[in-house]
């Protein structure tokens, strides 16, 4: 079920929300999880079981971590881990590892069933995981009651794709439903996914038309709409491509977040941040603070600094930081382009700590250039696993230009929604919007009016999923 769908937005979330508000404090927990497992049944609940088992082994082994002392807590953690990441591994990469096996070695290895992505399996694995380690350090007390972990883990809100939420950040909150639920909270929160909800209707999906129109609109791996070609387009046209998916990508996915975020504030939690304005960074560093936020957060808490960090020496550190950005790629999708799209990154945060950075401290516009240039190359090398792209023939567009379809055409006719989708990928609305949001009527105009817009744009526009849906 879509955030930005009918269904979702005048059928469900009235009827989860008035069940939510109308329950007892004592049973608004469990009203939670019940309507976030219908959420998450409504369109995946072969794969339901799936997501229950990861609760029940996090949680199981949590209590077993927090109540016991030694060699066996380490046990429990291994199992935990263990248990959560097999379920990851087998289906989301066992199709991946097998064709590959057949390839190499001729080997005949079938996976069945495994081919299809349950949905949102990445987000909460990593984020039960994190439950279970943070028990483990003792930076969080287990959490005894199952319905209470149960609607952490499946909280619809960020279920699907994130923000990646540690237990630390909500788990206050759900211990003690008393005042969770506030006028001004509502307020707030309906404000941030109305906005998150324009991000992606009136601008991801705008500025997607050009990008499908080059390579084509495709369901379910088959063509439903033809588009120029990759190997059809000139330069100029490929480039406007790229452009055009950057700005996709990142209102599509901002846009998934700060509708997440809003709906948690209407519940009564607040979700972290997941993004700050990246495509005004000044590096690629800069970039990777500001871009998907709690993701990078869980590599470098649970991953780097676990490795060793920086505290070993810079050898050490280029290590762990190829390990990182390996694991980065390769948890966005089974594929040889994201795992080229990590080692990409590594390149070139390695080059900046190595010797880059002091010559981008005193640069004033091409650390920026340079920034976006390099962001551009990496979306092309992200996107090539798509149907229709292909690594090869996207790059000989780019990079090898022969002819092919003019951009002047696609420029001529996308010109309007892309100059918005990029003056709102910069940090100037939002500084408008501070000056401004403390006056309500202003506020609750905009917030309306937004929404009206977005529902005529959904009743004409029909089924446009997220992309992060895919990892």
């Amino acid at each position: 079920m879509l955030f930005s769908s009918i269904v979702f937005l005048f059928r469900f979330l009235p009827a989860a929300l008035l069940l939510y508000f109308i329950s007892p404090k004592k049973l608004k927990n469990l009203t939670l999880l019940v309507c976030s497992l219908v959420f998450y049944s409504w369109g995946e609940v072969k794969y339901l079981w799936i997501m229950a088992a990861v609760i029940l082994i996090n949680y199981i082994c949590g209590l077993l971590i927090g109540r016991s002392g030694g060699k066996a807590r380490k046990l429990y953690l291994a199992v935990a881990i263990a248990g959560s990441l097999s379920m990851l591994l087998y289906f989301k990469y066992a199709g991946f590892f097998a064709e590959n096996a057949n390839r190499l070695f001729g080997t005949g290895i079938s996976v069945a069933a495994a081919a299809t992505l349950p949905l949102g399996i990445s987000f909460y694995t990593f984020q039960s995981m994190s439950y279970s380690i943070d028990v483990y350090r003792r930076t969080v007390q287990h959490e005894s009651n199952i319905v209470n972990f149960g609607a952490y883990v499946a909280m619809f809100p960020q279920l699907i794709a994130g923000p990646i939420v540690r237990y630390t950040d909500v788990s206050a909150r759900l211990r003690r439903p008393e005042g969770r639920v506030t006028l001004q909270r509502f307020d707030e929160g309906a404000s941030l996914f109305v906005f998150g909800l324009a991000k992606k209707v009136l601008l991801a999906d705008g500025v997607n038309m050009l990008w499908t129109d080059i390579v084509g609109a495709y369901s379910g791996g088959k063509l439903v709409t033809e588009g120029v070609g990759i190997a059809n387009a000139s330069a100029p046209l490929a480039w406007l491509g790229v452009v055009a998916y950057a700005l996709y990508i990142y209102n599509d996915f901002s846009g998934y977040s700060l509708m997440a975020i809003g709906l948690g504030k209407i519940l009564g939690f607040d979700f972290p941040s997941n993004f700050d304005q990246p495509y005004m960074s000044r590096s690629i560093t800069e970039f990777w603070r500001r871009w998907h936020i709690t993701l990078s957060s869980w590599f470098r808490e649970y991953v780097y600094q676990p490795l060793g960090g920086n505290r070993k020496g810079l050898p050490r550190q280029i290590v762990n930081l190829a390990i990182v950005w390996l694991l980065t790629g390769f948890w966005h999708g089974a594929g040889w382009n994201f795992l080229i799209w990590g080692l990409y990154y590594f390149l070139f945060l390695s080059a900046e700590k190595l010797f880059l950075s002091k010559a981008l401290d005193k640069g004033r516009v091409w650390p920026r250039i340079y920034t976006l240039a390099v962001v551009c190359v990496g979306w092309a090398i992200f996107a090539a696993g798509d149907p229709g792209v292909g690594l090869g023939a996207l790059f000989r567009a780019l990079f090898a230009p022969g002819g092919g379809t003019g951009a002047l055409y696609f420029a001529r006719n996308y010109a309007g929604i892309l100059a918005v989708a990029a003056f709102f990928s910069c940090g100037v609305p939002a500084m408008l919007y501070d000056k401004v949001k403390h006056r309500a009527w202003v506020r609750a105009g905009m917030t309306a009016a937004l929404l009206i817009i977005c529902v005529s744009y959904m009743v004409a526009g029909g089924y446009k999923p997220f992309l992060y849906f895919n990892f």
